[in-house]
């Protein structure tokens, strides 16, 4: 048996194990495991202190407490169902509930999925077959726990796996054992993604983003390999970043270093140094993995890659690379990428001769983006073609054919090639050799067919004004709460070590969900997907309701960046907050913060990444948990506002309560609240409606004005608060008169003293440009409604 064969069928061994610990007696008895189990495996278990208990799974979110957080306040479960697609192709997302399921719940479940599960392992092809039994733990035990209240049994049992991979790697080598963790990062992907502009950049920049996850994939792979390693010892890939656990030390420091080396001359010669690979490991002792003396060896590895990243290709230009260090002739720039080392620039798109002149990547990239809408299997092989495949992709040395679903009919060979399948959740696809679920944000919708909506057509679609939004968010302190999050002994307020490894795992994998599965699910069929009591710009339940002008550039790891008609972006980002947020727990240490940009379709993609990017660090900058919309960054309770509401329940208004010192009932509050109101109000007459959202914004000017005089010096102030005299109560006579200019059959209106009473509360005067601007870009032009 080959190292290989060997460390894939202790791994195997482990999953068998947990697959008939998920089952129980209702494992068909012909793979009821008789023999006693491998001796490293029961060590790896000890190790990370777990057992071999099923149950019911605990919220890993609730055990999140950063050093100057709050921590959870009530506890929650997982709902005991497993992860199937819904009729829009997508899993529904599984939110947390608070009661937790009874054992009966539990014993039914396990008899129910056994009934599934057993229609499979019909032979001992299937229960030999680790990347089926991967497959099967993920879909069946993900919402059940493994030997930790905490941590599902899928994580339990790649951590067991992986931890028994790298003590049989270390067997006879040490008298003292170590586990390694090795780490790698592509740095510059932003950079490569985001710097295009011309015809087709929705299309090239979601061509790109597929692009760089498949050689973030091929890396892995080629780590596995050539380290001998089955895929469970993956500890997490995605978002440009891997965590692998391994165990023998000569192999690593050679192969480590040749795979780095390899990878690095390919980057440089396919990206022109744009895109750079840190890779490197920390030691451990055996005994750390288990606690959180652990964390001190991941902190050390990423701090490894960090001091990489600032000599990027260090050794391409200690070995006298002619890319790097040779004279360079400079030519007209490609009109997408901006690259100018090469004269073959030629039409991006073939069939129009007008279209802008680019280089071969870009060319490359725009026909892979042509290829995507109808992708859903990809073979990754040594061979340069594949019978059915529609195009192929070469990555250092690797071929990648893409497929639709219905002409993949090959069976990959196990040992040198695989077939991912995208967000196919079919346990059927997985039954023939070796075949691994991809997830992927990639949720769009057709407006040519086979085709991806172009940034023109999405803002023909918009309703009111005719532009394009521009989505960027991500998880505020994610690194803390992997680094910091989990506390040990003496900071827990349960006084234990929360921190383990299969708890990192499970963190990253539920983290990875959200974004690389839920949200298809939450665009696709919100229906379904909201969570209950959610503030939304148009009705929940409306049966009609239908992203169709939203586009996933890229949604992954902790980050995401969409594109959609500007309403339905505005309206999408709300949901991905709430929705977040309820699938966290609602935990107040775990919040998300984004930004937004509208721009005409034909402004640069670069530039409105770089705006929506803007916007978003003016939500971090806002004490994050908070949204950049409109030039203005508010916390998100501020934009989705409440109604009938005291003020001394609101938390985003503290500061402003100490200041004004009045406790009152809002029957309005905030941005969304106030806004909706206001264009009900108003909308059978638009030049009213009109009239009357210029003017709040006249009023808002004249505070932001007046303020800004103070903030430069231009204007002294006379007394002690005067800038917050203005920001609170400058508003009032201009508001009281605009109110009072309506036609009486407005003034008249039931409504109205509700939103006449909130306009000239102090508490809602920071709101007005936001709230004409909504209402106005709303009710500008445009072809939809």
């Amino acid at each position: 048996m080959t190292n290989s064969n060997k460390f894939n069928q202790i791994a195997l061994e482990v999953f068998q194990g947990a697959i008939a610990d998920l089952l129980g007696e209702n494992l068909p008895d012909i793979y009821k495991l008789t023999s006693e189990e491998n001796k490293i495996i029961v060590e790896a278990r000890k190790l990370l202190g777990l057992d071999r208990e099923v149950n019911t799974l605990s919220l890993l979110f609730d055990r999140i407490k950063l050093p100057d957080g709050k921590g959870a306040d009530r506890n929650h479960y997982v709902p005991l169902h497993e992860i199937v697609s819904n009729s829009e192709g997508y899993p529904n997302i599984s939110y947390p509930i608070e009661e937790q399921p009874s054992q009966t719940d539990l014993q039914n479940y396990q008899a129910r999925i056994a009934d599934e599960i057993k229609i499979h392992l019909n032979s001992n092809d299937r229960w030999n077959d680790l990347s089926f039994l991967t497959f099967i733990l993920e879909k069946y035990g993900s919402c059940v726990s493994y030997g930790d209240s905490h941590t599902a049994l899928i994580d339990a049992a790649r951590m067991t796996g992986a931890v028994a991979v790298a003590l049989s790697q270390n067997q006879g080598s040490y008298s003292k054992p170590e586990f390694h963790f090795v780490a790698g990062s592509l740095s510059g992907i932003q950079d490569f993604i985001y710097t295009i502009s011309s015809d087709g950049a929705l299309k090239s920049l979601r061509a790109r983003s597929f692009y760089l996850e498949l050689v973030a994939e091929e890396i892995v792979q080629q780590i596995l390999d050539e380290l001998k390693l089955p895929r469970t010892n993956v500890i997490y890939a995605g978002g440009g970043n891997l965590f692998i656990l391994a165990g023998g030390l000569k192999i690593l420091e050679d192969g480590l270093k040749n795979i780095q080396d390899k990878f690095n001359k390919w980057l440089l010669d396919t990206f022109q140094g744009k895109i750079f690979f840190s890779l490197d490991f920390e030691s451990c002792d055996v005994q750390d993995i288990g606690s959180s003396k652990f964390r001190e060896c991941w902190n050390k590895a990423i701090a490894k890659l960090a001091i990489q990243k600032n000599r990027k290709f260090i050794n391409q230009i200690n070995q006298g690379s002619s890319k790097l260090l040779a004279t360079k002739n400079s030519y007209q720039p490609c009109k997408v990428c901006h690259r100018d080392d090469t004269d073959d620039l030629k039409p991006l798109n073939k069939h129009e001769s007008e279209s802008a002149l680019a280089c071969p990547s870009c060319r490359d990239m725009f026909r892979l983006g042509d290829q995507l809408p109808d992708t859903s299997a990809i073979f990754r092989t040594k061979q340069d073609s594949s019978d059915g495949a529609k195009y192929s992709i070469k990555i250092n040395g690797f071929y990648y054919h893409l497929f639709e679903a219905a002409k993949l009919i090959l069976i990959p060979n196990s040992e040198t090639e695989t077939v991912y399948w995208i967000n196919n959740w079919e346990t059927t696809k997985y039954t023939k050799g070796s075949t691994v679920l991809m997830l992927m944000g990639r949720y769009y919708q057709e407006i040519t067919k086979n085709e991806f909506p172009r940034a023109e057509e999405l803002a023909a679609n918009a309703q009111g004004i005719s532009r394009v939004g521009y989505l960027r968010m991500d998880v505020d302190r994610l690194g803390q709460i992997f680094a910091r999050g989990l506390p040990d002994k003496k900071d827990s307020p349960r006084n234990i070590d929360e921190y383990s490894l299969p708890r990192v795992a499970s963190l990253s994998r539920q983290m990875s969900y959200f974004f690389k599965v839920y949200l298809n699910s939450l665009a696709g069929d919100r229906v379904n997907n909201l969570p209950e009591k959610v503030e939304t710009l148009t009705i929940k339940s409306d049966k009609n309701f239908s992203r169709r002008n939203l586009m996933f550039i890229y949604a992954g790891g902790d980050d995401l960046f969409i594109s959609g008609a500007w309403n339905e972006v505005v309206e999408f980002a709300f949901d991905i907050y709430q929705s977040f947020r309820a699938y966290t727990g609602n935990h107040p240490d775990i919040t998300i913060s984004g930004g937004i940009s509208i721009d005409d379709a034909k402004f640069p993609l670069y530039q409105s990444a770089d705006s929506s990017g803007d916007a978003e660090s003016k939500a971090k900058n806002n004490g994050r948990d908070s949204l950049g919309l409109f030039g203005q960054a508010f916390k998100w309770e501020e934009w989705l506002g409440n109604q009938d509401i005291q003020v001394e329940s609101i938390d985003s208004l503290i500061k402003a309560r100490e200041y004004i010192k009045t406790k009152e009932e809002l029957k309005l509050f905030g941005v969304l609240a106030t806004a909706k109101a206001i264009q009900t109000l108003l909308k059978s007459d638009v030049q009213v409606s009109r009239n009357f959202t210029r003017n709040l914004l006249a009023t808002a000017q004249i505070q932001e004005q007046k303020i800004e005089e103070f903030g430069d010096k231009r204007t002294v102030k006379q007394y002690d608060n005067q800038d917050k005299d203005i920001r609170y109560f400058l508003h009032l006579p201009k508001i009281a008169y605009t109110l009072a200019r309506l036609p009486d059959r407005i003034r008249s209106a039931d409504e109205f003293t509700k939103i006449s009473t909130s306009l000239k509360s102090p508490y809602n005067a920071p709101y007005f440009r936001a709230i004409a601007t909504w209402i106005e870009l709303l009710n500008r032009g445009g072809t939809n409604q």
